[in-house]
């Protein structure tokens, strides 16, 4: 778990290879950072970091500065970009690859470097003998959103990274309002620890005042002033979000995604999933479910579908250029909202 590998990075244990691989490019990111700022003094960093992308630039070249002793310091460290190799992607290379050179290179790697091969797709092709040896012999991080437990276990621990600690409860709090992009939320922990300097702690009230709500968030909100009948309220956010340059049609989507699913999860819970499973069905993450689910219990079925129905004739409309988007969302606020 990429948790445990950060864990080990700050104790000053290294793996001589990394394999990152996933569309998390956050997690890509840091993992890189962490491995540069521990293995590295600040005056090593200059001479000792050495970045190829694998797209333009052959393997060899890249081996061979593995192989090269550092220029100061004890460690240096190689970051290969764009292995396209590992895939089962049928591009065309400019570049070609000596594969047996880095078959090798795994069975008796450098002792002074630290290779790091930065892989952000989705899937590797497990049926290639570079791919197989690769997990073989390298320490592994793949880059996938984090499950619910690491998600809140990430951020305690970013926040401990700026010397404050974080309520559980302004935990949940900061991911239900901010989102689960962790780009967002290691700036917005940021914003928050400077602003908790003084008493150490970030609070609920801390996230209450600071955080900025993601547009995840301020759509559900808009879905429950719609429900509610609190009419005024929801006209007062839509016009927020479009002064805030959000697309009519971005904004409709996502109230027709969110919609959905409240009225899935509602119904798999029903039948006695939990949230890890409806996670799996709908292919979100399981925060989303949680988020959903709590929304979903104040509403029958039969009203988010109706809601749902109203989204779609807007959708068709806006589309096919009938009537003037902001007025038709306006419709659905007022139309959805006397279904209740």
């Amino acid at each position: 778990m990429v948790l445990d590998v950060w864990k080990q990075l700050k104790k000053k244990q290294f793996a001589p290879l990394y394999l990152l691989y996933g569309p998390e490019g956050f997690i890509i990111k840091e993992t890189i950072t962490k491995i540069a700022e521990n293995a590295l003094e600040d005056d090593e960093a200059e001479f000792n970091i050495s970045t190829f992308d694998l797209e333009e630039t052959p393997l060899s070249v890249a081996l061979e500065e593995a192989e090269t002793f550092p220029f100061i310091g004890e460690k240096k460290l190689i970051i290969l970009h764009n292995p396209v190799f590992l895939t089962a992607e049928k591009t065309k290379e400019k570049v070609e690859h000596n594969i047996d050179q880095l078959l090798a290179y795994l069975e008796n790697p450098s002792p002074f470097s630290i290779v790091v091969l930065a892989a952000p797709y989705e899937k590797l092709d497990e049926r290639k003998k570079i791919t197989k040896q690769l997990k073989k012999h390298a320490t592994v991080v793949e880059a996938t959103k984090l499950k619910e437990q690491e998600l809140e276990r990430w951020v305690t621990e970013q926040a401990s990274f700026h010397g404050v600690g974080i309520e559980r409860e302004a935990v949940n709090e900061l991911l239900s309002t901010a989102g689960q992009n962790l780009m967002l939320l290691a700036n917005e922990i940021a914003k928050m620890a400077l602003y908790a300097q003084e008493e150490k702690l970030i609070t609920v009230e801390t996230v209450t005042q600071l955080a900025v709500k993601s547009l995840e968030q301020n759509i559900f909100t808009l879905i429950d002033f719609i429900m509610n009948r609190r009419t005024a309220e929801a006209i007062e956010l839509l016009q927020d979000l479009l002064r805030q340059n959000e697309e009519p049609i971005k904004i409709l989507a996502l109230m027709a995604s969110q919609i959905r699913i409240m009225y899935v999860a509602k119904g798999l819970a029903k039948e006695g999933y939990g949230q890890q499973k409806i996670a799996s069905h709908l292919k979100i993450h399981p925060y989303r479910v949680k988020l959903a689910l709590e929304k979903a219990q104040y509403f029958q079925e039969q009203e988010l579908m109706t809601f749902l129905n109203n989204v779609a004739d807007a959708d068709y409309k806006m589309k096919t250029g009938q009537m003037d988007k902001v007025l038709l969302l306006e419709l659905i606020i007022l139309r959805s909202g006397k279904t209740r």
